[in-house]
This record gives structure tokens, C-alpha cells and sequence, in this order.
């Protein structure tokens, strides 16, 4: 049994986590712990505050006791917030505290296109602009072409939603497409939204999900979860 460990800053689509337990089809167990948020914002001013090392080690214990392997930040902007340097001392400082191997949603997706091999992504986020644009630039940070962003502040909370958001977000030029919130419940559309558009969609469930099974050193085939839990490791040359 592997136990994945995530450290969650509000309730918003937290049914997520246990549906892609069930879709994993494993021997994988997902231990969900929420963290103090403080102020629940979606402003450039708050997102600072949001994942801060003195909230995230609270969390580390229960999961330590669970027997988690590995630990993700499973929000978005609370990590991608703080800029890329930022955003690796908020990891290093959460490794340290647990014990285990940490990463975050954000470190998450720009994985998850590495796995992919893919280089030109599309962005659609319920954020305000200047939100999504500052994921935009943790992207491109790294080194990947962000062909289009759209934001839909408000929105995106049932299937049709989530799929007009995608659909939105979505660019001829765009090898994937990214839904970054955490807050959005896309577990279960994923194939839906692949389909739709004709080419993997990201989301934050999926990816965090993906992100721990990666750093417990897992492979688990869930077709229901989309491309990325489909394919073979790309081999970086």
C-alpha cells in the first residue's frame, strides 16, 4: 500500500481526492489534511500568506502518522504566488519539515508537460487576471511556451462550466490545455474534456495526484484520469 500525503488550504472540490483514489484502481491510499488558510482570497496580495512554512508544517504530522511517503502542497496559487525561486524554498522548507519528498500543484504541472513532452500549453483559470497571469509566468519560467490565458473569475463549478472554461482556454497552437484551481471539481471530466478539445487537458487534481505517485516513485495506468496517467515516462535527452 502507498500512501499519498496532500496538504489542502480549503474544502473547495476536496471530493476530488477520494474519486481519483477509486479511479487509481491500486493498491493507493489518499490522506487529505487541511491547512489554516486564513484569508480565502484569490488576490496577489494575499497569495503569500496563503502557503506559508509556519501553516504548511502544521499539517505534516497527521500525514507523517498516516504513513504518507510523499507530501504535495495541493494548491496552485499558494505555490506558483510566490515566483519559481519562491515557490522551490516553499517546497524545500515543506520536505524538511515532513520528512519525505514535497512538491506542489504548480511544480506539479510543469512536471506533468514535461511527462507529456509537450511544449506549448493553453491556460484557463477561474482566477482574476493578474492571477492567472502570474502562473503564466511560473510557466514560462521554466521554459514553456504559454500560447493563450484565459481567465473566467467566478465560474467553471459543474461539468458544463469546467468544459466552456477548457474550450475558452483553448488555442490551435496549443499542445495541452491547463486548468490550474484547485477549487474546480475535474476529476471526473477529464476523458470528457480530452475528447472535446483533441489533446490532454491538465488539471489540479490530476496533476497533484500524479505529482505524489512521482515522487513515491509509482506508475499507476488510469485511463479515467486522462493522457498523463496513460503514457510512457518521456526520456529527456
Amino acid at each position: 500500500m502507498t500512501a499519498l500525503g496532500f496538504l489542502c488550504p480549503s474544502h473547495s472540490a476536496e471530493d476530488d481526492y477520494p474519486r481519483i483514489e477509486q479511479l487509481l484502481g491500486s493498491d493507493v491510499r489518499v490522506e487529505l489534511v487541511h491547512t489554516d488558510a486564513g484569508e480565502d482570497a484569490h488576490r496577489t496580495d494575499a497569495l503569500g500568506r496563503l502557503g506559508t512554512p509556519e501553516r504548511l508544517a502544521a499539517g505534516v504530522q497527521e500525514l507523517r502518522h498516516a504513513g504518507a511517503e510523499a507530501v504535495v502542497w495541493a494548491c496552485a496559487d499558494g505555490s506558483f504566488g510566490y515566483g519559481r525561486e519562491g515557490a522551490h524554498e516553499q517546497v524545500r522548507s515543506l520536505a524538511r519539515a515532513a520528512g519525505m519528498p514535497a512538491s506542489s500543484t504548480a511544480f506539479a504541472f510543469v512536471h506533468a508537460i514535461r511527462e507529456l513532452g509537450v511544449g506549448r500549453v493553453a491556460v484557463g483559470a477561474a482566477y482574476p487576471e493578474d492571477v492567472t497571469a502570474l502562473f503564466a509566468d511560473f510557466l514560462r519560467a521554466d521554459g514553456i511556451e504559454v500560447v493563450g490565458v484565459h481567465s473566467a473569475q467566478g465560474g467553471a463549478r459543474d461539468e458544463a462550466a469546467v468544459l466552456s472554461l477548457a474550450r475558452s482556454a483553448d488555442r490551435p497552437e496549443a499542445e495541452a490545455v491547463l486548468l490550474p484551481d484547485t477549487a474546480l471539481r475535474t476529476a471526473a471530466h477529464v476523458p470528457a474534456l480530452e475528447k472535446e478539445l483533441g489533446k490532454p487537458v491538465l488539471t489540479a487534481s490530476q496533476v497533484t495526484v500524479w505529482e505524489a505517485l512521482r515522487l513515491a516513485d509509482r506508475r499507476v495506468n488510469a485511463p479515467e484520469l486522462g493522457a498523463l496517467f496513460t503514457r510512457e515516462p518521456v526520456v529527456q535527452v
